[in-house]
């Protein structure tokens, strides 16, 4: 932890009264309190008995909230916001949640939303913005997708769009988005320092994935996961229903398989969780197929879930990427569903073989409630921070606690399964799949 600073950046000295009407100490009032910047959520919260040392500010994140006295006056406050990259559930929630709390709470009166993320400033596609009120975006949380359209790309143009913010006279930016977009507004919020600009940038991470970096969890995971059971429980039935049935199911997850695990514990129904944290073997005595063979000739059935990242170092030669810096990948759902079939017309057992791919369908689905909760209250938060004149920072839930994340260390990794941690372990014993589907020698028997 000492290689992070937590420390929050600020525009300036905070001189205006907030229009929050709040307490500024608990004293029983039955009124909420304001937010101190002498308040802090600790990141690691396990402790050794007898060891108590003084914490560091690289070991505690600043809590959100509304402060006392903000650094914006609302009359004067132009404020945007756009949304960058892939769908994801629940993007039109914290639109909706960001311009009611500018314009209730705060009374802000000029919002503009930004279309089809960075590229909406940048003038050579001349998409124009949108003015944004609590009427317009009244009912855009029922329906999923994205209000404003997203795009991915254009967060490199960084001095085209700060010239952009500059024409718009915007004090404050909201970017929507993960650890591509937070780069990006990383990079933005840089160089409006260097043009000495008082803007504020706070990021909203969203990423279905659910691996940013320090967060509990983001926004769109839990209706990923609701939607993923779905589709895992009509898999478990075509595969139930058929003579050796098989249903394959790939899911979200470039780099870390969390939809993956967390659908398989709420499923009951999957066998055999493949995800790009855990290395595994197709081919041999302890291989995937052998395995899947032995499953068949007891159960006569068999549900697979994989990650989209999984198995990309054996089926990606050459790595490229796509506009938002992400690697393109490889189609791992396809290639295994060749590679079984290949299998057993090699055995001649025959086998009726069902894949699902439901990426796009969960990523464009409407919030379940517990994401819309969410959403609603990260909004919230993040107009607090930026009318106070904080900067650079990202949203995030910790110890289901709302706190300010410096972007600089919301990027510098990305959160992954833990191969030897609870998680993982509850999912293998869910699917009471092999611990590691590896050949540890070579045998002669690689069929």
């Amino acid at each position: 932890m000492a290689d992070y600073d937590f420390t929050i950046e600020e525009l300036g000295n905070r001189n205006i009264p907030s229009p929050l009407k709040m307490s500024k100490a608990k004293n029983d009032d039955y009124s909420a309190d304001y937010a101190r910047d002498d308040q802090f959520v600790r990141y690691n919260i396990e402790a050794d008995l007898g060891k108590q040392a003084t914490l560091e500010r690289s070991q505690v994140f600043e809590r959100a909230g509304p402060r006392e006295l903000i650094y914006f006056n609302p009359q004067h406050v132009h404020a945007g916001i756009v949304n960058c990259g892939g769908l994801c559930p629940g993007i039109n929630d914290v639109i909706r949640s960001l311009v009611d709390s500018l314009w209730y709470r705060y009374g802000v009166r000029r919002i503009s939303g930004i279309r089809y993320g960075y590229l909406g400033f940048l003038p050579q596609y001349n998409f124009g913005t949108v003015q944004l009120n609590p009427d317009i975006v009244d009912d855009i949380h029922k329906i999923g997708g994205s209000f404003l359209g997203t795009a991915r790309g254009g967060g490199k143009e960084v001095n085209a769009i700060v010239d952009a913010m500059e024409q718009l006279n915007l004090n404050i930016l909201f970017t929507i988005g993960g650890d591509g977009t937070q780069r990006g507004s990383l990079d933005i919020a840089e160089e409006i320092s260097r043009r000495g600009l008082k803007i504020s940038m706070i990021g909203i991470p969203k990423t279905v994935d659910n691996d940013f970096s320090f967060v509990d969890r983001s926004f769109g995971f839990d209706t990923a996961v609701a939607r993923a059971v779905e589709v895992v429980a009509s898999a478990h039935m075509e595969a139930h229903s058929q003579i050796n049935g098989i249903g394959l199911v790939k899911v979200m997850g470039r780099e870390s398989g969390f939809i993956a695990a967390h659908t398989a514990l709420a499923s009951h129904e999957v066998n055999f969780v493949l995800i790009p944290e855990v290395p595994f073997n197709l081919e041999g005595y302890n291989g995937l197929l052998r395995h899947l063979h032995n499953r068949l000739e007891q159960n006569h059935h068999a549900v697979i879930l994989v990650a989209e990242g999984a198995m990309q170092e054996q089926l990606v030669a050459q790595v490229e990427y796509d506009a938002g810096g992400n690697e393109k990948l490889a189609d791992v759902g396809t290639y295994l569903k060749k590679r079984i079939q290949e299998y057993f017309d090699q055995k001649k057992i025959d086998i009726n073989l069902k894949y699902i791919d439901p990426s796009y369908i969960i990523r464009s689905a409407p919030a379940v409630s517990s994401d819309s909760i969410y959403c609603e209250r990260l909004g919230n938060s993040a107009v607090h921070a930026a009318m106070a004149g904080k900067t650079k920072l990202i949203i995030g839930l910790v110890h289901n606690e709302f706190v300010h994340i410096p972007m600089k260390s919301a990027v510098s990794h990305r959160q992954h399964v833990d191969p030897e941690g609870n998680l993982w372990r509850d999912t293998l014993e869910s699917t009471h799949q092999p611990v590691l589907m590896v050949n540890q020698f070579k045998d002669s028997d690689d069929s």
